[in-house]
C-alpha cells in the first residue's frame, strides 16, 4: 500500500473520531445547561407527611388518593394499601394499655367488616358528601381487653377501610394490686377514649386527593 494511501486512511479515521467525540460532548454539555432533560424521569413522591401545627399533622398519599390529618405525636408508617399509626402511650399513669393503634387501608374490594358475633355499636357517619357505616367491638380473653372500631367508605370498587384497635393486659400482669387495679382500670378507660375520640377526628378529616398523571404508553419512547 503506497504512503499516500496510509496517509489519507489516517486522516479519515481522525476525523471521524472527532466528529463523534465533538457529538458526545456536545450532547453532555445539553444536559448540564437543560436540567429537565437528566430529570425527566424523576420519580414524583406520592406520600407526604405536613405538619400544620404543633398538636396537628396530615398525611397524605397520592397513589392511593385520600388524606387525613391525625395528632403529631403519632407516628405514621406508611404500608401498601394505606397507612398505620402507632398510638404512644403516657407511661406516666398507671394503666394497663398495651397497644394503641390505627390504620387506614384502601382495598380494591366491596367493603365488609369481619364477621364478629358481639358487635357492642353499630352507625352511619356522615364526611363530606359520603357515608361511612361504623361497628365497635370489645371483649375479655384470657385477661386481655380488646377494642376495635371500624368505619367503612365505598367509592366505585374501592373500599376505604379505617381501623382502630386497643389491648389492655390484666392488672395481676403488670403486678397491680389493691386500689392501683381501679387507678388503672379508670386509666385505662380515660386513655382508649381520648385514642378513640382522636381516631373519630382522623376519620372526620378524610379527604379525596387526585392521584399523579400517569404516562401516555403509547407516546412513550
Amino acid at each position: 500500500m503506497k504512503k499516500s494511501n496510509i496517509i489519507a486512511i489516517v486522516v479519515v479515521l481522525l476525523v471521524i473520531i472527532g466528529i463523534v467525540w465533538y457529538g458526545k460532548s456536545s450532547s453532555q454539555l445539553a444536559g448540564q445547561n437543560n436540567p429537565s432533560a437528566t430529570n425527566s424521569t424523576a420519580p414524583v413522591a406520592v406520600t407526604e407527611t405536613t405538619k400544620i401545627s404543633s398538636k396537628t399533622s396530615k398525611f397524605e398519599n397520592a397513589e392511593l388518593g385520600f388524606s387525613v390529618n391525625y395528632p403529631t405525636t403519632w407516628e405514621a408508617d406508611n404500608t401498601n394499601t394505606g397507612v398505620s399509626f402507632i398510638i404512644p402511650i403516657d407511661q406516666t399513669q398507671v394503666s394497663t394499655v398495651a397497644k394503641l393503634q390505627a390504620d387506614v387501608n384502601v382495598l380494591s374490594a366491596k367493603c365488609s367488616f369481619p364477621p364478629v358475633t358481639t358487635i357492642k355499636d353499630r352507625s352511619t357517619m356522615t364526611v363530606g358528601a359520603s357515608t361511612l357505616n361504623m361497628i365497635s367491638m370489645s371483649n375479655t380473653v384470657q385477661g386481655r381487653a380488646y377494642f376495635n372500631r371500624m368505619y367503612s367508605l365505598q367509592k366505585g370498587n374501592i373500599c376505604y377501610l379505617f381501623t382502630f384497635s386497643a389491648i389492655s393486659l390484666s392488672p395481676e400482669s403488670k403486678g397491680l394490686t389493691g386500689s392501683n387495679v381501679t387507678q388503672a382500670q379508670n386509666n385505662n378507660k380515660a386513655i382508649v377514649n381520648t385514642a378513640d375520640a382522636d381516631f373519630t377526628s382522623l376519620v372526620k378529616s378524610f379527604v379525596f386527593v387526585e392521584g399523579p398523571a400517569g404516562q401516555d404508553e403509547t407516546k412513550v419512547k
